[in-house]
């Protein structure tokens, strides 16, 4: 009989990403089965009471911290709650003060006004984000909004501010970034080099500048914009204003533009745009009939003068595709996932997807449906009140057993990212999984040469257990045709 315990904790804040990462941390404590650590938002509350918490009575407001813990017994339930606090603990240990000393700051514009800060990091609740990010900006600070969930009038009024002042805004919803040489969000351990990277795309992105590190080409900068910039609401101004702020570094000699395609007035206000500077520019635009994103890095290195590797594969042998079967896509990346539908539907016709999300889209009716489908389990409807599938893949790796006990699964592809951020070790939670399949399970592996999780190391473990490893997406997405189309045959 399971056991519960739910507390509060008051006077104590954490940003949603330090928390996301405490919940999966603690879910991994011996004999927990449940864990959420959240503030106590509207939000959050629905989450509790869908993993079956009781809403503690003594609750007050949305500024308290919540601990809800699900355990085997008594003992393991009351160790969850322990690692919690330890783990709330640790990043608030300080130097203590000494008399005399300067009060510390209360906000983002003190902070920044004080220390001389250049760059802003927002991970607060969206509806919260807009205030941090304002601050920051009349402080004259350029800005990176982890968050999501902000209005698109609030993201064009914080551009429009940022513009006035000759600053930057990257996100909302900006996944990853590279500045002065530091990554940041879900970012990978790179070399300078001659690219700058303007990005609409996160895992697109990840992507790119991967396959450039697989190449031996560094950066000088990746610069997030968030997916919306180039919408015709938004207008690309962040997107704008970081090709030009490339262009007059001398260090870049190529600018590459990844996104999701444009609206059509946007994308051709850019391309008038490119044509004015002195860095050449590269558009990686998504969509039918445009290049693939490994394609789009492969005319990159071309205008650099660089040679074309053959991307890194480790390709499995002996399990074939079940005929008459259907393609499985299961992602954490949402431009990964996009990508692999791009590639599958023109030679498979239909690919059921919450890519565009539907407003009567669920899960589960998804996975139910006989034909093609690619999921994006980082999708904001998927990500309410839960981490990043590239922190906590659970829910991914639920759904991925669910469709290998499928009759009607032909081939399953995954991805796996990895970089600083993401899960310590995403493939542990596949491998199990992939050794007992009965179809062919084909991953691309997203990561560079140096990153913490080893991608060398990663993909081989993936291989030995079964599945064909790639470290290109749309590899992947073709050997997984690939072998539909020989089972088929």
């Amino acid at each position: 009989m399971s056991v519960e315990r739910v507390s509060v904790r008051r006077g104590l804040y954490q940003d949603s990403v330090t928390l996301m990462q405490l919940s999966r941390d603690v879910g991994a404590s011996t004999g927990v089965t449940a864990a959420l650590v959240a503030m106590a938002t509207d939000l959050n509350l629905d989450v509790l009471t869908a993993m079956g918490f009781q809403v503690p009575a003594d609750l007050d407001s949305a500024n308290e911290l919540l601990i809800a813990i699900r355990a085997d017994s008594a003992a393991a339930a009351d160790l969850g709650l322990a690692r919690a606090d330890e783990l709330l603990a640790a990043p608030r240990r300080t130097p203590a003060a000494g008399a005399g000393s300067a009060p510390q700051p209360r906000t983002i514009g003190s902070l920044v006004r004080t220390s001389g800060s250049g760059l802003a990091l927002i991970s607060v609740p969206g509806q919260h984000a807009f205030t941090e990010a304002m601050d920051a900006l009349e402080s004259d600070c350029d800005v990176l909004i982890f968050s999501d969930n902000v209005s698109v009038q609030q993201e064009i009024d914080l551009k429009e501010v940022a513009a006035e002042r000759g600053r930057l805004v990257m996100g909302p919803d900006c996944g990853t970034a590279v500045v002065g040489g530091i990554g940041l969000g879900f970012a990978h351990t790179l070399d300078a080099g001659p690219v700058g990277l303007v990005a609409a795309s996160g895992t697109g992105a990840q992507q790119v500048l991967c396959l450039l590190d697989a190449a031996g080409v560094g950066i000088t900068a990746a610069l997030g914009v968030g997916g919306r910039d180039l919408s015709e609401a938004v207008a690309g101004r962040s997107s704008i204003a970081a090709i030009r702020m490339l262009d007059d570094d001398p260090a870049t000699e190529l600018i590459l533009v990844v996104s999701k395609p444009p609206a059509d007035a946007i994308g051709r206000q850019l391309r008038e745009l490119a044509g004015q500077l002195r860095t050449p520019v590269q558009f990686a635009l998504l969509g039918p009939g445009e290049p693939d994103l490994t394609a789009a890095t492969e005319q990159a290195l071309a205008r650099l003068g660089r040679g074309v590797p053959s991307w890194p594969s480790w390709i499995a042998d002996g399990r074939p595709a079940r005929a008459g079967g259907a393609l499985r896509g299961l992602f954490c990346g949402g431009t990964l996932c996009d990508e692999a539908m791009l590639i599958a539907s023109a030679e498979l016709g239909a690919v059921y997807s919450n890519t565009p999300l539907r407003s009567d889209w669920t899960l589960d009716e998804s996975l139910r449906a006989d034909g093609h489908y690619m999921i994006d389990f980082g999708d904001d409807a998927l990500t309410r009140g839960r981490p990043h599938p590239m922190i906590d893949p659970s829910l991914r790796t639920r759904y991925l057993q669910a469709a290998l006990d499928d009759a009607r699964s032909a081939v399953i592809l995954l991805d796996v990212v990895l970089g600083h951020g993401a899960h310590s070790d995403p493939v542990a939670e596949l491998l199990p999984l992939v050794e007992n399949s009965a179809v062919p399970v084909v991953v691309s592996v997203i990561g560079a040469r140096r990153d913490p999780q080893s991608l060398n190391e990663s993909a081989s473990r993936l291989h030995r257990a079964g599945a064909s490893a790639f470290t290109s997406n749309a590899a992947a997405a073709r050997h997984a045709l690939a072998l539909i189309r020989k089972a088929d045959a």
